[in-house]
């Protein structure tokens, strides 16, 4: 009887917003997990020391910010959006931007590792989107060419030329990766630490 009632609820029309409010705070804690969980133990059991218990820690702490941001962020967003349609009478293009902006203000708005990363993924996300909206409305015309490979290779030259001369300036992850790929690729001893080890543990 309490499943049928239930079910009646989540079919009523009228409750709609709330319930995608709802179901949004769901979707944004368990896709935040999804996507932080496997991200964090690759990059601690690759790039930082400590132990087993540590690096477990570390990697339940980043998983659980990830995941309650997000699910934050879409609470907010869907709140004010509804909110903002329900006065206005319609929904409007404003009203997302508006939402979505004081929702990163007030969820994302810490400067921290976590937040840091998810700024800069959805940055070169929207470079891209707007690059394309930009061709599509006729602001700027049609390449004759695909411009990717100008594109990757201006990416990969700022990226290390900022990584051999101005390497505080990048993400401190992004460091370790391209120290592991340019730098640790520079030292070695023997056999052991050329090709089985990227460093050697003992004291020889």
């Amino acid at each position: 009887a309490l499943l049928r009632a239930a079910n009646a609820l989540l079919q009523q029309r009228r409750y709609h917003a709330a319930l995608a409010v709802i179901k949004g705070f769901r979707n944004g804690a368990v896709y935040g997990a999804k996507i932080r969980a496997p991200h964090a133990l690759v990059m601690t059991f690759l790039f930082k020391s400590g132990s087993l218990r540590e690096k477990l820690k570390s990697i339940a702490q980043a998983t659980y910010a990830h995941s309650r941001n997000l699910a934050y962020f879409v609470f907010t967003y869907k709140g004010l959006l509804a909110a903002q349609s329900r006065l206005q009478g319609k929904k409007i293009p404003f009203h997302s931007f508006l939402a979505a902006c004081i929702g990163g203000w007030l969820v994302f708005g810490d400067n921290n590792p976590i937040n840091s990363q998810i700024i800069m993924y959805l940055l070169s996300r929207i470079l891209f989107g707007l690059s394309r909206l930009a061709v599509e409305k006729g602001y700027i015309p049609q390449p004759r060419q695909d411009p990717f490979p100008l594109l990757a290779a201006l990416v990969w030259g700022t990226v290390l030329w900022l990584f051999e001369y101005h390497r505080g300036t990048l993400q401190p992850s992004l460091q370790a990766s391209m120290t592991y790929l340019y730098e640790d690729s520079e030292v070695w001893h023997d056999l052991s630490d050329f090709l089985v080890y990227n460093k050697r543990t003992d004291s020889k």
